[in-house]
């Protein structure tokens, strides 16, 4: 994969809905020894998921939110508790926004197929306080090759 791309996947800013509030956190922290202080949510097993620009190709924005829809339909279906998140990037300047899913509870075999039916560079899959940003697009890596990442709670 390429290394900048990873850079930005890794230092994407995650808006997370908690009962406090709005979490903000990105991949790119330090080596956590204690997760009991992390937020609750981040010590949890979710995933990220979103079907918007498969394979980053900028689709119409109907488009995507037709897929993303979809993808939401399919989880609910899949009797996973979905919440709304997104992912934006982490100058502020900068513009990106992307619309993704919170997946509760979910496995990490299937966050990787949801992320391959939906075309996805990759997923963030959560489990015990640590996240991982798995490869899902056979085009760009090995599928399932994962880059270890540290939660950072952003302010």
């Amino acid at each position: 994969m390429d290394q900048a791309l990873l850079r930005s996947y890794f230092s994407t800013i995650y808006e997370f809905p908690t009962s406090n509030g709005p979490l903000r956190a990105s991949l790119d922290g330090e080596i956590v020894q204690d997760q009991s202080q992390l937020p609750e949510l981040l010590n949890r097993r979710f995933a990220v998921l979103t079907a918007y620009n498969p394979r980053s190709m900028l689709i119409p924005r109907r488009v995507n939110d037709q897929r993303h829809m979809v993808l939401r339909d399919l989880l609910i279906l899949g009797c996973y508790r979905v919440e709304p998140c997104v992912g934006s990037e982490a100058e502020p300047e900068g513009v990106w926004r992307e619309p993704a899913w919170l997946v509760h509870g979910m496995d990490r075999d299937e966050a990787v197929s949801f992320g391959r039916v939906f075309r996805q560079n990759t997923v963030v899959f959560a489990q015990n306080g640590r996240p991982e940003l798995i490869i899902t697009d056979p085009t760009a890596d090995d599928v399932g090759r994962t880059f270890q990442g540290n939660w950072r709670v952003r302010a």
